[in-house]
């Protein structure tokens, strides 16, 4: 029971998608974040292995040329994308695994990944996003203003995505992401084992 089961989250810059995920992992040990691979430079509060995999961009485009992502973008200049290793091996595990990637690489990863779910988180508006974004403190205007613009395009693909998570608070909005893969998990197609031990009998 359980099966693996591969989750892919994203929203706009700002609306809490790290800190959501983050919550709703204490839940189960099994949930498996996958870090992705950026070109960017790292912040100052994060670290090699456990926010993202730093490369430099002719690193990035050696993997591209290999093959080694399972879906790739380029975002506000820089590369994201996806290992393909770490993926698999979990699913094959039968643990959960969680993409927080954005609305592009998303749609490529189900492409390649018809079964996966995609989850879009949103704020309760947008006047709400750009307060929460302002509150970080981490950005200059100039970024402030592109990630509000993006944030418009990526709200136009919610209706490409499987479900909805209201982020009004990160407590409610980490139980419902949970109630989602819970439910996600029983359904019957991925419990074709189980269900062979009830027709058989």
């Amino acid at each position: 029971m359980n099966p693996g089961l591969l989750v892919v989250v994203s929203g706009p810059a700002g609306v809490g998608k790290g800190t959501i995920v983050r919550k709703m992992m204490e839940n189960d040990p099994k949930f498996v974040y996958s870090i992705s691979a950026t070109s960017r430079l790292p912040r100052a509060t994060e670290t090699e292995g456990r926010n993202y995999y730093f490369k430099t961009r002719e690193q990035f485009e050696e993997m591209i040329k290999n093959e080694e992502l399972i879906e790739w973008v380029e975002y506000c200049g820089n590369y994201y994308g996806t290992p393909r290793s770490l993926v698999c091996s979990e699913i094959e595990k039968g643990n959960v695994v969680i993409l927080e990637i954005e609305v592009d690489g998303a749609l490529n990863v189900k492409r390649m990944f018809p079964d996966c779910i995609l989850c879009f988180i949103i704020p309760p508006d947008f006047s709400e996003l750009e307060k929460r974004l302002r509150g970080r403190g981490t950005d200059t205007e100039e970024s402030i203003t592109k990630r509000l613009s993006r944030a418009k395009e990526e709200f136009k693909l919610i209706k490409e995505y499987d479900y909805l998570i209201l982020n009004d608070s990160i407590e409610n909005a980490a139980q419902r992401f949970f109630s989602i893969v819970q439910a996600e998990q029983m359904r019957t197609n991925r419990n074709k084992e189980l269900i062979n031990k009830f027709e058989n009998i």
